[in-house]
């Protein structure tokens, strides 16, 4: 295994969405490459402080420590049957190994989403288990890490010789399907799975994710791989308080029409508690899916289909999403 084999990419001159500058070209062509190759990459100079950081950790680890009773206040209909949501909040840990809390955006009120009447765009009451001050966290957490996505992601849409502002079209604060995520892995008894490939014991399935990109924060337990789609072999990706991870999802792969390719990638079993917190970049929900986004020429256009429908295909793989 290779220690370097993430590339590490300093996007500072990207965070202020000016994608004109000799510098930032520069950096964008380092992201084409390390999407190409690796489909992993870590980045520094993304704007999101430490401190900030350390508060988000602190949330989840506050949350996870509550008694079961507690956190199943915020579940799915289908482990509290008094909850009418059913895509967003807290799944146990007998469900996949892991417990989880998938949070979507938090400008979503209960009115809207009534409204609405979406199956996805839902309004989690987090005062259930969180208290102002948190919830003051996860919003700023939330808008910066959203902002950030969105930074990514028009870097690729320049790529492409386009106006980054079409991310607009895909993107709609109140319509993205994006979800915060803080992954759980207790003192895991077994495993969840033993790898078929190698026999590695895993904590994590090997999978890829869905949206356009996977922005992540993993504590210093480590035990993230990432797979070389040449070789099949697994890297780690070494934990670094300074970066976040990025990786590529099947929304971009479909998009870019297989270019940037989803990444297969796993946890290891370390049978110690463990936090992640990834932050699924998703569009809205109703944005047609269609490889003429980015590619002007392309002759797809009848392969469009609505990003909701084409995230319910790609759902179907996870447990925790049977629902």
């Amino acid at each position: 295994m290779t220690k370097n084999y993430i590339p590490t990419i300093n996007i500072s001159s990207l965070v202020k969405n000016n994608f004109e500058t000799q510098k930032a070209f520069k950096t964008i062509k380092e992201i084409e490459k390390a999407c190409i190759s690796v489909g992993f990459f870590q980045i520094t100079g993304h704007g999101i402080n430490l401190n900030e950081i350390k508060k988000i950790c602190e949330v989840g680890n506050k949350f996870f420590n509550l008694p079961e009773s507690k956190k199943r206040k915020l579940s799915p209909r289908k482990w509290n049957k008094k909850n009418k949501n059913l895509y967003r909040g807290y799944f146990p840990n007998d469900v996949n190994g892991k417990e989880g809390l998938d949070i979507g955006d938090l400008k979503i009120t209960k009115k809207y989403s009534s409204n609405l009447n979406n199956q996805y765009i839902e309004h989690l009451n987090l005062d259930k288990c969180f208290n102002k001050s948190s919830i003051k966290i996860l919003n700023k957490y939330f808008d910066n890490i959203y902002r950030l996505s969105e930074t990514l992601f028009k870097s690729v849409i320049k790529l492409y010789k386009k106006n980054p502002d079409i991310s607009s079209k895909a993107f709609s604060r109140l319509k993205t399907l994006s979800t915060l995520r803080f992954n759980y892995y207790p003192n895991q008894t077994k495993p969840v799975e033993i790898s078929k490939q190698d026999g590695v014991a895993l904590g994590c399935e090997t999978h890829v994710d869905s949206g356009i990109f996977t922005i992540l924060y993993q504590d210093k337990k480590g035990g993230l791989q990432v797979q070389n789609r040449k070789t099949k072999k697994w890297h780690n990706v070494p934990f670094n308080r300074k970066v976040l991870i990025v990786n590529t999802g099947l929304a971009l792969e479909y998009l870019s029409k297989g270019k940037f390719k989803a990444t297969n990638h796993r946890v290891l079993w370390n049978k110690s508690r463990r936090m992640s917190i990834p932050f699924f970049f998703e569009p809205s929900y109703d944005f047609k899916m269609s490889p003429s986004f980015l590619n002007s020429h392309s002759k797809n256009n009848n392969r469009a289909i609505s990003f909701q429908n084409f995230l319910k295909k790609s759902l179907k793989k996870f447990i925790e999403y049977q629902r």
